[in-house]
């Protein structure tokens, strides 16, 4: 059975009227609960820090769409975090293809959104500063005096209210850097914003600095009471000072994008305070990583929990198997949904040929890919009449699932390909935030682009070890898997253009897919995919796309803020 943080305690459900607002409403039912009673206990405390993690995977109050949902307007099963990550950092690049035309779908495709026609960017923009809201209430009543007062210094002790105030500053830290990221300058609220003010826009370097000097500070590495737990030294679902290092190391890596500063030096040093901790070392299998049972992979430093029975929802991993299979493929290979799948999206043709086309097809001998070189291949190609191309035979975009191939890295089964003991209506799979794969990967890039403290046979040895992994050769041999060939690179080969291929290879639908491509100066231009600019061939758009507008309403609601430019 799986570990959890508590993500909603039976009978409290949050009422939060904004992205500033507090528990303090009075409660329309019993089921409501405001914070004298929220807070009597050390469940009670334990349960609303659960709802910050849990507010980035589930989707409302009830679980599996079934009412009361956290964004209010929104629809519930569109408006989970990771899937509407999915929309604005896998769909409007080079990995996949969703031909749906409702909640803005289209646009984000097409890379053709504005402020008023992609409702899934303002569900984004919604959701984070509501992830930030739920933890600004939290760290407003965990504070030693309030805890002390409430006669539960016994169960909460100091220590375990420095950690759990610690992640929750660790949360709206990730959130301040995942707007950072997709909008750029956003409104700045804390624990001390009242409900009434309106918050300041913060350029997007201070954006930056606020959530770097978050993290920072609950790594203890300035002035701070609230410190997070030592790598690998806290409950499953926790995040720790690895969890730190790791957005650290992204931020960094991206400085030159976000706020135009070099910083792969702190990229990189951060990135191997990961890799020499030993905590999180690379799973064995590759494939493993997305499965029901990866509760055990030792290489997810950030898993955001999902459980079939008991944290249920149509966002989250329930969305990457079943929108990525449809009913059919159940009979080719165990989906763990069985006949359930959606059908709604499949691979772009720039992510195949991403691969060796050898590795490509789908053999039903050999469901597992146990025979390919390269394991990561994952593709359903053997429908009848499948093709690779995302058109129809006239060129023209067509919801027929046969047009384009399904992506199946995403399984609701154990590693013994069994059934998850949650059943197969919803998935419990967790959601892999950071792991140890992409560490590697951003320390071999940041080496190449200029970081001090490295060197080149560094980042050789950091790719290779992720494509030997992924080939399955040495170490990472098993017994009934083939050891592919041609898994080790040469100095010659070891470039930007192809650590870009390799993160395509490796990280594709882990929702870093549209950043990577900005860093790399192939977003807008200089690369184009299956209809991007709404034509099949793909065609530039401009630059100002490097960045989502902040949604209308925002803008309607506080006049001190200002629209990115362009919208």
């Amino acid at each position: 059975m799986k570990r959890y943080i508590l993500f909603l305690i039976t009978g409290v459900l949050m009422a939060l009227s904004s992205c500033t607002g507090d528990l303090n409403t009075e409660p329309l039912d019993d089921n409501n609960l405001v914070a004298s009673k929220v807070y009597s206990t050390a469940d009670g405390y334990i349960g609303v820090l659960g709802k910050c993690y849990g507010s980035l995977i589930l989707t409302g109050q009830k679980g599996g769409d079934g009412g009361d949902g956290d964004l209010q307007g929104a629809n519930e099963g569109y408006s989970g975090y990771v899937r509407l990550m999915f929309y604005l950092e896998e769909l409007d690049a080079d990995n996949f293809l969703m031909p749906s035309s409702s909640n803005g779908l289209r646009k984000c495709l097409n890379l053709q959104w504005t402020a008023g026609n992609a409702s899934v960017v303002t569900w984004t923009y919604q959701r984070l500063y509501m992830c930030i809201a739920y933890c600004n209430e939290f760290l407003r009543e965990c504070t030693l005096d309030k805890v002390k007062s409430r006669g539960l210094s016994s169960e909460l002790t100091d220590a375990k209210v420095s950690q759990y105030r610690a992640e929750a500053r660790f949360l709206r830290a990730y959130c301040y850097a995942t707007l950072c990221d997709l909008f750029g300058g956003v409104p700045y609220v804390d624990e001390n914003t009242r409900a009434t003010d309106l918050p300041d826009q913060m350029l997007r370097q201070q954006t930056f600095d606020l959530a770097e000097g978050e993290l920072k500070a609950v790594l203890g590495e300035t002035q701070s009471s609230d410190v997070l737990a030592d790598a690998g030294a806290t409950d499953y679902g926790h995040v720790d000072k690895a969890a730190a290092w790791f957005l650290l190391a992204r931020m960094y890596l991206n400085a030159k994008t976000w706020i135009d500063t070099d910083r792969y030096t702190d990229c990189l040093t951060y990135c191997k305070k990961i890799i020499d901790s030993g905590k999180y070392p690379l799973a064995r299998d590759y494939r493993e990583i997305f499965l029901a049972d990866n509760d055990k992979c030792s290489e997810i430093i950030w898993p955001l929990a999902q459980d079939g029975a008991r944290a249920q929802s149509s966002a989250g991993t329930n969305f990457y198997v079943k929108a990525f299979v449809n009913g059919a493929m159940n009979s080719y290979y165990k989906t763990g949904v069985g006949t359930k799948g959606w059908g709604n999206v499949r691979a772009k043709m720039t992510l195949v040929d991403a691969f060796d086309p050898k590795d490509v097809p789908f053999d039903v001998d050999d469901t597992w890919g146990n025979n390919k070189n390269d394991k990561r291949a994952q593709f359903m190609t053997a429908l009848p009449g499948q093709k690779k191309e995302t058109c129809d035979d006239k060129g023209n975009m067509t919801s027929t699932f046969t047009c384009g191939y399904g992506y199946i890295k995403w399984r609701n089964v154990t590693k013994d390909d069994q059934e998850a003991p949650a059943g197969i209506t919803y998935s419990s799979i967790n959601f892999p935030m950071f792991r140890t794969g992409d560490v590697y990967l951003m320390a071999a890039e940041a080496i190449l682009r200029g970081a001090q403290g490295g060197t080149r046979d560094e980042a050789l040895g950091y790719v290779n070890e992720i494509r030997e992994r992924a080939y399955m050769t040495g170490k990472y041999a098993k017994a009934g898997v083939k050891q592919g060939v041609g898994a080790d690179i040469t100095q010659s080969q070891l470039t930007l253009d192809f650590i870009l291929a390799e993160r395509q290879r490796e990280m594709a639908s882990e929702i870093t897919r549209r950043t990577d491509l900005i860093r790399f100066g192939k977003f807008t231009s200089g690369h184009n995919w299956d209809w991007k600019n709404a034509v099949f061939e793909g065609a530039d758009v401009d630059d100002h796309f490097k960045l989502f507008p902040i949604p209308e309403a925002e803008l309607t609601n506080n006049s001190k803020i200002t629209q990115n430019p362009g919208y």
